[in-house]
């Protein structure tokens, strides 16, 4: 019978010696299609999926691998602490944790480099560090980028990642704004070059000042780009949001946007800007 089959068969014991070692930390699992991904893989490939080609939200070191030539960042000698306006019992003990976590002191940098022997000034963000949200620390920090950007006649590239403003600094973090706005009139008056490039996910008071003012605005293919979230916004209107509501992609239909750009090509995209720009001045 078959329930005597059943009691018959016996327990293979596994033979340790052959289990497949896999070192903790060398694999991680694309969130989109699921496959587990050999991380070296991953970085040789822009960090995107070489399955499914989702885009994976990067370090601010590894974006700055990325864009600019080898050893020419040079970061900002402008460090200011986090300070703790609402005197929140866990806001500091957390932005602790995140320095030391994610290997930076806020949730943007700031400096100069060059992308293919062109100079430029160039910001950040970074979504590991507390979202990438705008405190008072990376309203400043980008503020300043900008007035360097001035005095040394550069163009400005900022890329943006974020949840908007830091709702753990209140009204200070508003105040971001409309800092980062004035300063970019003053790019304007100068001449300036702003590029901006949005990244997966650009959001709140990020896009609704600094974020979305760039002369020339690019975005990474199927980054998500907003003011309120999606679901907020259906239950405010009382209707459900086309599916690809809030992407790079429906945005640049919509005239929101200059051009996506691919990971892949974003540094030489970039520098034929650049000097498009350049040869416009002269």
């Amino acid at each position: 019978m078959i329930i005597d089959k059943i009691k018959k068969r016996q327990t293979i014991p596994i033979n340790k010696k052959n289990n497949i070692d896999i070192p903790i930390g060398k694999w991680i699992k694309c969130e989109k299609c699921k496959n587990i991904i050999y991380k070296e893989e991953l970085q040789n490939n822009f960090n995107i999926c070489p399955q499914c080609g989702n885009y994976f939200r990067i370090h601010i070191n590894r974006r700055l691998e990325q864009i600019l030539d080898a050893h020419t960042y040079e970061r900002f000698d402008f460090d200011m602490e986090t300070q703790n306006p609402l005197e929140l019992e866990d806001y500091p003990k957390k932005i602790e944790i995140l320095k030391q976590k994610t290997n930076i002191l806020e949730a943007v940098s700031a400096g100069t480099g060059e992308i293919n022997g062109e100079k430029v000034v160039i910001c950040v963000m970074d979504s590991g560090f507390l979202m990438g949200s705008m405190g008072v620390v990376v309203g400043e920090k980008i503020t300043y980028a900008m007035e360097q950007a001035i005095k040394l006649n550069l163009p400005i590239i900022i890329f943006t990642a974020s949840g908007g403003a830091r709702m753990q600094e209140g009204i200070l973090s508003l105040m971001q704004m409309a800092k980062t706005v004035e300063a970019i009139s003053k790019l304007n008056k100068e001449g300036i070059l702003y590029i901006s490039v949005l990244t997966d996910p650009t959001y709140g008071g990020v896009t609704a000042s600094f974020a979305s003012l760039g002369d020339i605005i690019l975005a990474e293919p199927n980054a998500r780009i907003g003011f309120a979230g999606r679901k907020v916004i259906e239950q405010t209107i009382g209707k459900e949001l086309p599916e690809e509501f809030q992407t790079s992609e429906f945005l640049l239909e919509h005239g929101f946007i200059d051009k996506i750009v691919e990971r892949k090509d974003m540094k030489n995209t970039i520098y034929n800007i650049i000097k498009l720009h350049k040869k416009e001045v002269e």
